[in-house]
């Protein structure tokens, strides 16, 4: 049996993320629509999400949270202390609350809501799609059903990692979170210097998409370590060896290894920032509830 089966779920801040977590749950047959209620302060947005999965909508996020077994919170970071002193006063003990947002702490999730049944997740955008790598961390108060519960959710948005450690939250923010945000530039410089070279725009588009993806499925179905995949496809003084040359000479592993740092230190400084602006580091939530 699932461990949503009976359980009624919420969505805090109904936008795109939300949405595919919707679809995900429905698509895999782990709630009915019926158990579902989903906030958003736009009538034109409550209707399309209405009409489309067949659940229920509401304009309160009071009314989404109360009572709900699991609440999905998937506001803007910013809204993160307007919508906690919000819905916060009705949350209550065996609600577990499972945060989506980039860049908040566990400890800035509890003092915003004064709640510690709390999950700290981060998707990636290939989620929308049921593609996505979400690393996450549950707080201690938090339940094993309630834990049973989130790897089911984001099991919906496709492949799940639980942490004990926070920290590796915000390393993954900076890997697979951002990571996408890598794999595009490439693309898009990939797909120029295919026109550059003479190819019409669409046509290097195709090349680059299908080659990409089929090189990451290759990957992870043989299990190989990259080197050795690179070095399947390396002749001595081959086209690939060439072009490798250009690339290490261009600094591409340091640039890469500079950018994760770059987006892991600006992870923790936006989650330092929220924590000092919530006065999360003296508040201690409501244990137990």
């Amino acid at each position: 049996m699932s461990p949503l089966a009976n359980r009624t779920i919420a969505t805090v801040g109904s936008g795109v993320m939300a949405e595919a977590m919707i679809v995900g749950l429905l698509a895999d047959h782990l709630v009915d629509p019926a158990q579902i209620v989903a906030s958003h302060p736009r009538v034109e947005r409550r209707d399309a999400l209405a009409r489309t999965h067949g659940i229920r909508t509401v304009a309160s996020n009071i009314e989404a949270a109360t009572g709900a077994d699991v609440i999905i919170l998937a506001v803007k970071p910013q809204m993160l202390a307007k919508v906690g002193r919000e819905i916060g006063p009705h949350l209550g003990a065996g609600q577990l609350v499972l945060s989506v947002l980039a860049g908040p702490t566990s400890a800035a999730l509890v003092s915003a809501l004064g709640h510690d049944q709390v999950v700290r997740s981060m998707p990636n955008t290939p989620a929308r799609i049921g593609a996505g790598m979400t690393v996450w961390y549950a707080t201690p108060s938090t339940t094993p059903d309630q834990r049973a519960q989130a790897k089911a959710l984001l099991s919906a948005l496709g492949a799940e990692l639980e942490v004990e450690d926070e920290k590796w939250v915000a390393m993954a923010t900076a890997v697979s979170g951002t990571g996408p945000a890598y794999v595009f530039l490439v693309m898009e410089a990939l797909i120029d210097a295919a026109v550059h070279l003479g190819f019409p725009r669409h046509i290097a588009h195709d090349l680059v998409i299908e080659t990409l993806e089929g090189s990451t499925r290759f990957a992870k179905q043989s299990g190989d370590h990259p080197a050795v995949l690179r070095n399947m496809v390396t002749s001595p003084g081959g086209t690939s060896a060439a072009a490798i040359h250009e690339l290490e000479s261009g600094r591409l592993r340091t640039v890469l290894s500079e950018a994760v740092w770059a987006a892991f230190r600006r992870t923790v400084e936006l989650g330092d920032q929220l924590e000092a602006q919530l006065g999360a580091n003296g508040a201690a939530g409501k244990p137990g509830n």
